[in-house]
Protein backbone atom coordinates (compact mmCIF):
# COMPACT_ATOMS: atom_id res chain seq x y z
CA UNK A 1 0.00 0.00 0.00
CA UNK A 2 1.38 3.35 -0.91
CA UNK A 3 1.48 5.07 2.44
CA UNK A 4 2.24 2.02 4.52
CA UNK A 5 5.33 1.35 2.44
CA UNK A 6 6.28 4.99 2.75
CA UNK A 7 5.83 4.79 6.53
CA UNK A 8 7.79 1.55 6.75
CA UNK A 9 10.54 3.11 4.65
CA UNK A 10 10.53 6.19 6.88
CA UNK A 11 11.01 3.87 9.83
CA UNK A 12 13.85 1.97 8.14
CA UNK A 13 15.60 4.87 6.41
CA UNK A 14 17.27 6.38 9.50
CA UNK A 15 18.89 3.03 10.27
CA UNK A 16 20.19 2.78 6.72
CA UNK A 17 21.37 6.40 6.74
CA UNK A 18 23.34 5.81 9.93
CA UNK A 19 25.78 3.60 8.05
CA UNK A 20 28.74 5.89 8.70
CA UNK A 21 30.05 3.81 11.64
CA UNK A 22 31.82 0.57 10.60
CA UNK A 23 29.91 -2.56 11.54
CA UNK A 24 27.53 -5.01 9.93
CA UNK A 25 24.39 -6.88 10.84
CA UNK A 26 24.89 -9.98 12.94
CA UNK A 27 23.65 -12.86 10.75
CA UNK A 28 22.52 -14.72 13.89
CA UNK A 29 20.25 -11.83 14.85
CA UNK A 30 16.66 -12.77 15.58
CA UNK A 31 13.92 -11.30 13.38
CA UNK A 32 13.30 -7.60 13.96
CA UNK A 33 10.76 -7.17 16.71
CA UNK A 34 10.15 -4.97 19.69
CA UNK A 35 12.70 -6.54 22.05
CA UNK A 36 11.79 -6.94 25.70
CA UNK A 37 8.42 -5.28 25.30
CA UNK A 38 4.82 -6.32 25.01
CA UNK A 39 3.41 -5.37 21.64
CA UNK A 40 0.00 -3.99 22.57
CA UNK A 41 -1.06 -2.91 19.06
CA UNK A 42 1.05 -4.93 16.60
CA UNK A 43 0.84 -4.38 12.86
CA UNK A 44 -0.01 -7.69 11.20
CA UNK A 45 2.76 -9.41 9.24
CA UNK A 46 6.45 -10.20 9.57
CA UNK A 47 7.68 -6.86 10.94
CA UNK A 48 8.66 -4.99 14.14
CA UNK A 49 5.91 -2.39 13.76
CA UNK A 50 3.14 -1.53 16.14
CA UNK A 51 0.55 1.19 16.24
CA UNK A 52 1.14 3.99 18.77
CA UNK A 53 -2.46 3.58 19.91
CA UNK A 54 -5.41 1.46 18.82
CA UNK A 55 -5.91 2.45 15.16
CA UNK A 56 -9.73 2.47 15.24
CA UNK A 57 -10.02 6.15 14.30
CA UNK A 58 -7.06 6.29 11.85
CA UNK A 59 -7.69 7.25 8.22
CA UNK A 60 -5.54 4.29 7.18
CA UNK A 61 -6.39 0.69 8.02
CA UNK A 62 -3.23 -1.38 7.66
CA UNK A 63 -3.89 -5.03 6.79
CA UNK A 64 -0.26 -6.17 6.89
CA UNK A 65 3.39 -5.22 6.43
CA UNK A 66 6.03 -7.85 5.64
CA UNK A 67 9.80 -7.40 5.59
CA UNK A 68 11.99 -9.81 3.65
CA UNK A 69 14.47 -10.82 4.81
CA UNK A 70 13.57 -10.38 8.44
CA UNK A 71 16.00 -9.62 9.95
CA UNK A 72 17.43 -7.39 7.21
CA UNK A 73 20.93 -8.27 6.11
CA UNK A 74 23.70 -5.77 5.43
CA UNK A 75 24.57 -5.38 1.77
CA UNK A 76 21.32 -7.02 0.67
CA UNK A 77 17.98 -5.78 -0.58
CA UNK A 78 15.16 -5.38 1.93
CA UNK A 79 11.72 -5.93 0.40
CA UNK A 80 8.76 -4.26 2.09
CA UNK A 81 5.29 -5.49 1.11
CA UNK A 82 2.27 -3.71 2.56
CA UNK A 83 -1.49 -3.57 2.10
CA UNK A 84 -4.39 -1.63 3.54
CA UNK A 85 -7.19 0.86 2.95
CA UNK A 86 -7.26 4.66 2.94
CA UNK A 87 -10.62 5.91 4.25
CA UNK A 88 -10.03 9.41 2.86
CA UNK A 89 -7.92 10.95 0.11
CA UNK A 90 -4.57 12.19 1.48
CA UNK A 91 -3.54 15.46 -0.16
CA UNK A 92 -0.70 17.96 -0.18
CA UNK A 93 -0.07 19.46 3.26
CA UNK A 94 -0.04 16.12 5.10
CA UNK A 95 2.85 15.77 7.55
CA UNK A 96 4.81 13.03 9.25
CA UNK A 97 6.44 13.60 12.62
CA UNK A 98 9.56 11.41 12.91
CA UNK A 99 11.52 10.57 16.06
CA UNK A 100 14.56 8.28 15.81
CA UNK A 101 16.50 7.22 18.89
CA UNK A 102 19.78 5.34 19.14
CA UNK A 103 19.54 3.88 22.63
CA UNK A 104 18.57 6.84 24.79
CA UNK A 105 19.96 9.43 22.37
CA UNK A 106 17.50 11.20 20.07
CA UNK A 107 19.11 11.31 16.62
CA UNK A 108 16.19 12.87 14.73
CA UNK A 109 13.08 14.78 15.83
CA UNK A 110 11.57 16.34 12.75
CA UNK A 111 8.29 17.14 11.01
CA UNK A 112 8.40 16.36 7.29
CA UNK A 113 6.10 16.97 4.36
CA UNK A 114 4.53 13.58 3.62
CA UNK A 115 4.12 14.30 -0.10
CA UNK A 116 7.82 15.17 -0.43
CA UNK A 117 8.83 12.01 1.45
CA UNK A 118 6.71 9.63 -0.61
CA UNK A 119 8.42 10.90 -3.75
CA UNK A 120 11.47 9.00 -2.38
CA UNK A 121 9.50 5.79 -2.99
CA UNK A 122 8.32 6.85 -6.46
CA UNK A 123 4.85 7.98 -5.38
CA UNK A 124 2.96 11.26 -5.60
CA UNK A 125 0.16 12.99 -3.73
CA UNK A 126 -2.74 12.77 -3.64
CA UNK A 127 -3.00 9.26 -2.21
CA UNK A 128 -6.45 8.14 -3.28
CA UNK A 129 -9.17 6.71 -1.06
CA UNK A 130 -9.49 2.91 -1.30
CA UNK A 131 -7.55 -0.34 -1.09
CA UNK A 132 -3.85 -0.33 -1.99
CA UNK A 133 -1.02 -2.84 -2.05
CA UNK A 134 2.61 -2.07 -2.71
CA UNK A 135 6.03 -3.69 -2.74
CA UNK A 136 9.19 -1.60 -2.42
CA UNK A 137 12.81 -2.69 -2.39
CA UNK A 138 15.53 -0.88 -0.43
CA UNK A 139 19.24 -1.62 -0.90
CA UNK A 140 20.87 -1.74 2.53
CA UNK A 141 24.50 -0.63 2.92
CA UNK A 142 27.04 -3.23 3.96
CA UNK A 143 27.85 -1.37 7.18
CA UNK A 144 25.32 -0.25 9.78
CA UNK A 145 26.15 0.99 13.32
CA UNK A 146 25.52 -1.50 16.13
CA UNK A 147 23.04 -0.59 18.85
CA UNK A 148 19.40 -0.43 19.75
CA UNK A 149 17.10 1.81 17.74
CA UNK A 150 13.55 3.08 18.21
CA UNK A 151 11.60 4.88 15.51
CA UNK A 152 8.24 6.66 15.56
CA UNK A 153 6.28 7.99 12.55
CA UNK A 154 3.09 9.93 13.40
CA UNK A 155 1.12 11.05 10.31
CA UNK A 156 -1.56 13.74 9.94
CA UNK A 157 -3.58 15.27 7.13
CA UNK A 158 -3.33 18.98 6.40
CA UNK A 159 -6.36 19.55 8.67
CA UNK A 160 -4.76 17.50 11.51
CA UNK A 161 -6.72 14.25 11.15
CA UNK A 162 -4.70 11.20 12.22
CA UNK A 163 -3.69 9.05 9.23
CA UNK A 164 -1.66 6.56 11.26
CA UNK A 165 1.01 6.34 13.92
CA UNK A 166 3.62 3.58 13.72
CA UNK A 167 6.58 2.73 15.92
CA UNK A 168 9.29 0.15 16.22
CA UNK A 169 11.04 -0.13 19.60
CA UNK A 170 14.13 -2.00 20.71
CA UNK A 171 15.41 -2.92 17.26
CA UNK A 172 18.90 -4.27 17.94
CA UNK A 173 21.78 -4.49 15.50
CA UNK A 174 25.03 -6.17 16.56
CA UNK A 175 28.65 -6.10 15.49
CA UNK A 176 29.77 -9.28 13.78
CA UNK A 177 29.01 -11.42 10.78
CA UNK A 178 30.36 -11.03 7.25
Amino acid sequence: MKFVSAAALLLAAPLVAAASIPSIFDPTQAPMSAANSVRNNPVEGDNPLEFCEPPTSHLLTIDSVDLSPNPPKAGQTLTITASGVFHERITSGATVNIVVKYGLITLIRQTMDLCEQIENVDLKCPLEKGRMTMTKQVDLPSQIPPGTYSVLADVYTEDHKKVTCLMANGIRFSIGGH
